[in-house]
């Protein structure tokens, strides 16, 4: 059984495996979490005085004037320093380009309902922004104007009033989902077995996407409005569905999920193949390079791409999770999560899968304590 006390006495580190770039001394064997006090080696008055050198806070002052800009999205002076959000994963380029497109089959009745909801949202979020996507005629030799007018591919602002739409209702269900297990924690007052941190990692990470897009364009007052009303709803609406039956929420996400991948997917091919040369040669927002750790002349390619295996890693996490007893089972990523050459070509664990990969992270977790063990002697 995959039971909570699997692993109630290992303390619920993250696995490094995913973030490929990160400080070595931080790491506990192979799968320590990154400690933030062991990224960040500065004292607040250390990091204080060197801002001061770098002229982004003026003596005297009790903030940074960056902090006071509201659309300032980057507080990061000259480099970074160490985490400054939540863990996520950090991907090799072999890994951006090992994601598919994938779609699992409803079986259950919950699983039909969930599919059936997210083909309704997604009818209404294609008609509300305009997307049709329709299939270019073969042998077309229509010109990118005349593609365009025809709606067989969207342009620039299509592109982006679509992703922003999208995002501001993707970082919905893991801060919906982890509130409410938090409640729950502390109203019977026990642990959580791993799910609240991961939900409220993909809560951010959606939220990241949205902050990095942002940064190319802001939106009108009318789209605000809509997406306040959008988020009201849909916020209300998970809340008490995931009340009801939390596997059936877990499996809609994960079909959303199936639906961004494409969606991003399509977006990079319509780049590759010159029909968005707006984005083609357009270089990375700061924000993006720091928080993917992206090469400093990356490319907003190079963002979709890692935002794709975002989509992929939600993908394989909440198809996961529908799969398990969400009262009484761990969560298998608590430890550690796998790469992307297993979650880009896997639509999630199923149960006895999920429970072998808690009991791999336990022995892993084990020898990296005894080899630890042995070399401090």
């Amino acid at each position: 059984m995959l039971k909570a006390s699997v692993v109630r006495t290992i303390p619920l580190y993250r696995a490094a495996s995913a973030l490929r770039v990160s400080p070595a001394p931080c790491f506990l064997g192979a799968i320590s979490r990154t400690s933030h006090a062991c990224l960040n080696t500065l004292t607040s008055n250390q990091v204080r005085e060197q801002t001061l050198k770098e002229g982004t806070l003026r003596p005297g002052a009790n903030s940074s004037p960056a902090l006071t800009k509201p659309d300032e999205v980057s507080t990061v002076p000259t480099m970074v320093r160490g985490d400054w959000v939540l863990f996520h994963p950090v991907y090799t380029p072999e890994e951006l380009k090992d994601v598919e497109i994938l779609h699992r089959d409803a079986k259950t009745f919950s699983d039909k309902l969930a599919y059936s909801l997210v083909k309704a949202v997604r009818w209404g979020f294609d008609f509300v922004s305009g997307y049709r996507h329709k299939p270019i005629p073969p042998d077309s030799k229509l010109t990118l104007e005349q593609l365009r007018k025809g709606g067989y591919v969207l342009d620039e602002r299509q592109w982006l009033s679509r992703i922003l739409f999208l995002e501001t209702v993707a970082g919905v269900p893991g801060m919906v989902a982890a509130t409410l297990r938090h409640l729950t924690s502390l109203r019977l007052m026990r642990r959580d077995s791993g799910w609240i941190h991961t939900l409220l990692e993909e809560a951010e990470n959606e939220r990241m996407h949205l902050m990095t897009f942002m940064t190319l364009r802001q939106p009108s007052m009318f789209f605000r409005a809509m997406v306040l009303g959008a988020q009201g709803v849909f916020y209300n609406l998970f809340f008490f569905s995931y009340m009801i039956s939390p596997r059936t929420c877990h499996r809609f996400v994960g079909h959303l999920e199936e639906e961004a991948v494409l969606t991003y997917t399509r977006c990079i091919q319509e780049i590759e193949s010159g029909r968005l040369p707006e984005w083609a040669s357009m270089a990375a927002p700061t924000i993006a390079i720091d928080y993917w750790r992206l090469a400093p002349n990356a490319k907003l390619l190079d963002v979709i791409y890692a935002v794709r295996s975002d989509e992929s890693t939600h993908r394989f996490v909440n198809h996961s999770l529908a799969n398990l007893d969400t009262n009484t089972d761990v969560n298998p990523f608590a430890l550690r999560e796998p790469d992307m050459h297993i979650k880009g070509k896997k639509l999630g664990f199923e149960r006895d899968e999920a429970e072998k990969y808690v009991q791999e992270s336990h022995e892993i977790l084990q020898q990296s304590k005894a080899e630890q063990a042995a070399g401090s002697k």
